[in-house]
C-alpha cells in the first residue's frame, strides 16, 4: 500500500512538471494544449521512462482492432524495386520471341505488380553487346529479368558479370539437366527446355507402365534428337530398356512408315515417346493406335484439336497449363495475347514473360528464400541447390487427347 502510495504521488509530480514547463517527458516540446505528450491511459502508450516505473502487472494493454477486421497492411515502400527486362528487341531474328516475352511480362506485371518498375533495355544478337547492357543494366536496376538467347545466356553464365539477381529466359548451351545448375550465383534459370519436358515425360510413362518397354520415334530436327536423348537417357536411368526410330519428313518419312509398320507387327513395344510433331505424328497413330503414346508440346495438335482430327485421340501430352489447361484458375487470371492467331510457340514464351516477372517478383520480395508459384508455364518451385544457390524446377500439365479437348491427368491441375 505505501508502495502504491509513493508511486502515485510521484506520478502527480511529473504530471504538475509537465503542465509548467511545456515539456513531454521524453524532453522534446509539447505541441500545445490540444495535444497530450504524455498519458497513462490503457488504450495509449507511455513513455519508456514512466512505464518502466509502473509495476509489470499493472502496465497498460496495447489497443486490439475490432472483432474480425485484419490488422493493417505495412506501408509500401516509397521506392519501387527496379526490374530490368534484357531482350534482343533489336535482332533480325529473335524480335518477335522477344516481343512476345515482353508482352507477357508487362501482362504479369499489370496485375502484380504494385511497387515495382520495369524497363526495357534493348540488344542485338552479339554476346557483347548483351554483356555491356547487362553492366549498364545492373547499375540502374534491383534485378533482372534475360537475357532471351541461349548463346547470350551461356555468355554471361561464363563472365563475371552477374552482380544482381538474374532470371534468365533460357537453358545455356550446353548445360542442360543437372549442368544447368552451373551458373553464377545469383542466377535463375527459369527458360522452357525441351530436355527437362521429355524427361518428365519418361517419368510419367515409367509410373503408368513399370516394367514398360519404349519405342523412341524422332525426327531429323536438332529440337527433336535433344528430346529424343533427354527421354532415352531418364528411360535407361529409370532401369527400362528402349529402341529408336527415325521417322524423317518428306519423301523418306513415307518409306520409314511403312517399315515402322512391319516393325510394329513383328516386335510391337508397350508404349511409344513422339520426339515428333503433331503432322508426322499422325500416321504413326494411324499405325499403332492400340499403343500408349506419350509426346511433350511439340506434339500439341494445337488449336485445331478437332474431334474429327485423324490419329491423336487417346494421345498424352506434356505441356504448358497455358496452352492445355486454359480454364485453370492460376491461368484464366491473365489477359490474353492479341494476337489470338500466333503460333503455339509464341504463346508459350508469352506465358514464359507471365511467369518470369512472377519469379523476380518472389525473388526480391523473399529477398532470396526459396519459393513455389501456381505458374502459366507450370508448378514453379524455386529451391536450395548445393551450396545454396536457388533452381526452378518446373513441373509442366499432364493431358490426353479427348475429342479434340484436352483432358487433365491430374484432377486437381
Amino acid at each position: 500500500m505505501k508502495i502504491l502510495e509513493a508511486l502515485c504521488a510521484r506520478l502527480a509530480w511529473l504530471l504538475i512538471l509537465m503542465s509548467l514547463g511545456g515539456y513531454a517527458l521524453a524532453g522534446t516540446p509539447c505541441a500545445g494544449p490540444q495535444r497530450l505528450c504524455a498519458s497513462v491511459d490503457t488504450n495509449t502508450s507511455a513513455p519508456a521512462p514512466l512505464l518502466a516505473m509502473l509495476d509489470p502487472a499493472i502496465q497498460p494493454r496495447p489497443a486490439r482492432p475490432p472483432p474480425n477486421e485484419p490488422a493493417p497492411p505495412p506501408p509500401p515502400s516509397a521506392v519501387p524495386i527496379r526490374i530490368a527486362l534484357l531482350l534482343p528487341m533489336r535482332s533480325a531474328t529473335l524480335a518477335t520471341a522477344a516481343e512476345a516475352v515482353r508482352a507477357g511480362f508487362m501482362a504479369g506485371m499489370e496485375r502484380d505488380g504494385t511497387g515495382f518498375k520495369a524497363e526495357v533495355v534493348s540488344t542485338g544478337d552479339a554476346p557483347r553487346d548483351v554483356l555491356d547492357a547487362y553492366a549498364r543494366a545492373a547499375v540502374a536496376s534491383d534485378i533482372i529479368v534475360g537475357p532471351l538467347a541461349r548463346s547470350a545466356v551461356a555468355a554471361l553464365a561464363d563472365s563475371d558479370a552477374v552482380t544482381r539477381p538474374t532470371v534468365v529466359l533460357s537453358v545455356p548451351e550446353g548445360r542442360t539437366g543437372v549442368s544447368r545448375t552451373t551458373v553464377p550465383r545469383g542466377m535463375l534459370v527459369v527458360g522452357l527446355s525441351i530436355e527437362d519436358e521429355a524427361r518428365q515425360v519418361a517419368d510419367w510413362a515409367a509410373r503408368e507402365h513399370p516394367h514398360g518397354r519404349a519405342l523412341i520415334l524422332t525426327g531429323g530436327a536438332a529440337w527433336a534428337q535433344r528430346a529424343a536423348g533427354a527421354f532415352e537417357g531418364r528411360w535407361v536411368q529409370l532401369g527400362h530398356t528402349n529402341q529408336r526410330f527415325a521417322v524423317p519428313s518428306g519423301e523418306g518419312g513415307k518409306a520409314a512408315i511403312e517399315e515402322l509398320k512391319q516393325k510394329l507387327e513383328i516386335d510391337p513395344p508397350d508404349l511409344l515417346f513422339a520426339a515428333l510433331d503433331s503432322t508426322a505424328l499422325r500416321p504413326v497413330r494411324a499405325l499403332a493406335a492400340a499403343l500408349p503414346c506419350y509426346g511433350g508440346g511439340p506434339a500439341n495438335p494445337g488449336r485445331s484439336a478437332a474431334p474429327d482430327v485423324p490419329g491423336l485421340d487417346g494421345v498424352r501430352l506434356l505441356d504448358l497449363p497455358w496452352i492445355v489447361l486454359p480454364d485453370h484458375p492460376a491461368v484464366m487470371v491473365y489477359p490474353r495475347p492479341l494476337n489470338t492467331e500466333q503460333p503455339l510457340d509464341m504463346d508459350r514464351l508469352y506465358a514464359l514473360g507471365i511467369d518470369a516477372f512472377r519469379v523476380a517478383r518472389e525473388l526480391a520480395l523473399r529477398d532470396g528464400a526459396p519459393f513455389g508459384v501456381d505458374g502459366v508455364t507450370g508448378r514453379l518451385d524455386v529451391v536450395a541447390g548445393p551450396g545454396g544457390q536457388l533452381q526452378l524446377q518446373r513441373v509442366e500439365a499432364a493431358v490426353v487427347v479427348r475429342g479434340g479437348a484436352f483432358e487433365p491427368v491430374d484432377k486437381g491441375r
